[in-house]
């Protein structure tokens, strides 16, 4: 429940982190990311909400500064991405031979699922799919893709998946009718974001009716 209540109120806390951590959220924030795209047992934690959500305070006094924003959580993209894949590569699926907590199946279905859909693309596109673009970069060493077309994309992925979401909020962030209505505007990105996992569900249960 804190955590929903994180996500749904991020300009209130980010406000609060600020004053608080002071320079050293952007540590904090660089290990959020890294952790959500690089652990496997942390697919729950804020990706596309939080980036726009911090964008949004690039442009606010006492605020959080663009650039290191885009560079600093880049490089964490980045390297999560590298991290899972080589975990992957070394475990591979045997940490989910037990259904657990932490260690899905149904996950990793849906992963597969995208690269059937996308191919190694997946490395791209599942960045702006939540849960997925945790699991992507796993099954992707799972699968011993090349490291030099992984790596390529991953670099690609992540500059686009950081820099739309932290420039959206930048740019579109401080309107008047976005603060006002900033938790709905949240659910829109949330919702903006499960679409790529939704839609082959909805496009499945489509084409069964019209059959």
């Amino acid at each position: 429940m804190e955590l929903i209540d994180i996500i749904l109120h991020l300009d209130k806390h980010i406000a609060e982190w600020i004053v608080f951590f002071g320079p050293w959220l952007y540590v904090i924030l660089f290990l959020i990311i890294f952790a959500e795209t690089g652990l496997v047992v942390t697919p729950f934690l804020p990706g596309d909400s939080l980036l726009f959500a911090l964008g949004a305070f690039t442009v606010v006094e006492g605020g959080l500064n663009l650039w290191v924003i885009l560079i600093s959580l880049t490089i964490a993209g980045i390297l999560g991405d590298t991290v899972n894949y080589h975990i992957g590569k070394y475990l591979g699926p045997k940490v989910f031979e037990s259904d657990s907590r932490f260690f899905k199946k149904k996950y990793l279905e849906q992963t597969h699922a995208f690269y059937e859909r996308w191919g190694a693309f997946t490395i791209v596109a599942a960045r702006f799919a939540p849960i997925v673009r945790t699991f992507a970069p796993f099954v992707a060493g799972i699968g011993e893709m090349q490291y030099r077309k992984f790596i390529v994309y991953n670099i690609g992925g992540a500059i686009a998946w950081v820099w739309i979401f932290v420039l959206a909020g930048h740019f579109f962030g401080n309107l008047p009718v976005v603060k006002q209505n900033f938790h709905i505007v949240i659910f829109g990105v949330i919702g903006v974001s499960l679409l790529p996992m939704v839609w082959p569900w909805v496009s499945s249960k489509l084409k069964k009716k019209q059959a």
